[in-house]
């Protein structure tokens, strides 16, 4: 049985993980946001960047790539994946139905922001964001950095994001 992963954000464009297959896929009732400050990988505890979640949200829904872990690699990494994206508890690990733009289904891995969490931060406008991003630096390198491959890799598969190119475009605009 093949293992899936629902990638939205950096693992568009790092899984860390050897790809059997990858499909555009669609997850309902959640929305890609940047709701979840980083105190390790895209900021630090004393200034917090952001990265992007998947926020539940009524009605709303997610697409994004739906990745096929090679076959034999499904424990480690699942191990990997929950090392990168378990390290503040922020996350939840769900397994959860995606809709394959081919046509069927299959139930993938996927991280979803805990909004009870302390690093949730749900609802703030995106010029608040944008200089959130600008300035942020974690152990992973720039927030900008982040932002700008992850916009660029949705762009590259047809999958533009307007909140994405809005704050990639006011990001650079702050940045010079």
């Amino acid at each position: 049985m093949t293992m899936w992963v629902f990638g939205y954000g950096s693992l568009l464009w790092n899984p860390g993980f050897p790809v059997a297959r990858r499909e555009v896929a669609t997850l309902p009732g959640y929305a890609r946001s940047f709701c979840m400050k980083s105190i390790h990988h895209r900021g630090s505890e004393e200034k917090p960047g952001l990265v992007l979640a998947l926020d539940a949200i009524d009605g709303a829904a997610c697409t994004g790539i739906a990745l096929a872990v090679e076959a034999g690699h499904e424990e480690q990494t699942l191990l990997e994946l929950r090392a990168r994206e378990l390290i503040s508890s922020a996350y939840v690990e769900k397994y959860l139905t995606v809709q394959l733009a081919s046509g069927g289904e299959v139930t993938a891995v996927t991280y979803v922001i805990d909004p009870d969490h302390n690093q949730y931060c749900g609802g703030i406008s995106l010029e608040t964001q944008a200089r959130i991003i600008a300035e942020a630096v974690g152990g992973r390198g720039p927030n900008t950095e982040y932002l700008f491959n992850t916009a660029e890799h949705l762009a590259e598969i047809g999958l533009r994001d307007a909140d994405l190119d809005w704050l990639s475009a006011r990001v650079r605009d702050l940045a010079s």
